[in-house]
């Protein structure tokens, strides 16, 4: 019996958690949507922060409602390639274009695969975890649901998405120039929950009484 707790424990020690499989950029679909997510095309990434704080700005601070903020950007950017491309014609300027970047059919394309992807991982996980396989995990994840779920009390659904996106801007990157220190606190932080799991496992747990299988086929 000591001799299969020891071997649990070293197992335990020996394995390393890991994120991600693949390297994070590999996790992100490895395309346009990971470059801007890992800052690897800088003014896209940039833009995309500030048009989403401006938005962002315009619900919460100004009270902007989603009807009259569209038609009021539409108007604006309407104005505004008509007024460039009136002096363009004038003054020999070059006529404004639409980004290529918004025009892409890959960019939309790898947002739904990333979506897509998660979605097909994160079920079979859910599954996984509620089977009662991993009950330290079942536990973590169920302690963090109701953390997200108190604070969402506390704040209103434009501002989880914002946090949310600034999160998508700022975690893959921080975790790709810190993944070893990051695997190495998550992998720490997972084996002593699993430590105090198996003890609690051997203190309380195993001396429940339970019948034997012979005892049910007798019922």
């Amino acid at each position: 019996m000591s001799h299969n707790t020891s071997d649990s424990d070293n197992e335990i020690t020996t394995t390393k958690a890991k994120l991600f499989e693949h390297d994070i950029h590999q996790a992100l679909g490895g395309k346009e949507v990971a470059d801007i997510l890992l800052w690897r095309n800088k003014k896209v990434s940039a833009a995309i922060l500030i048009g989403m704080t401006v938005i962002w700005f315009l619900f919460e601070v100004v009270d902007y409602n989603l009807v009259p903020l569209l038609c009021h950007i539409s108007i604006t950017v309407m104005l505004v390639l008509f007024i460039w491309s009136t002096a363009a014609q004038i003054f020999n300027w070059n006529a404004p274009k639409i980004p290529d970047i918004i025009l892409q059919d890959d960019l939309v394309e790898d947002l739904a695969s990333i979506f897509h992807r998660g979605f097909k991982q994160l079920l079979p996980m859910l599954h996984y975890i509620s089977s009662g396989i991993d009950l330290p995990r079942f536990l973590l994840i169920i302690f963090s649901l109701y953390i997200l779920s108190v604070i969402g009390t506390y704040l209103s659904f434009v501002n989880l998405l914002y946090i949310g996106f600034l999160c998508m801007l700022t975690l893959p990157i921080g975790y790709e120039r810190y993944e070893e220190e990051i695997n190495n606190l998550v992998g720490n932080f997972i084996m002593d929950l699993r430590k105090k799991y198996k003890k609690f496992e051997k203190r309380y747990l195993s001396k429940i009484p339970r019948r034997s299988v012979k005892e049910k086929k007798t019922m």
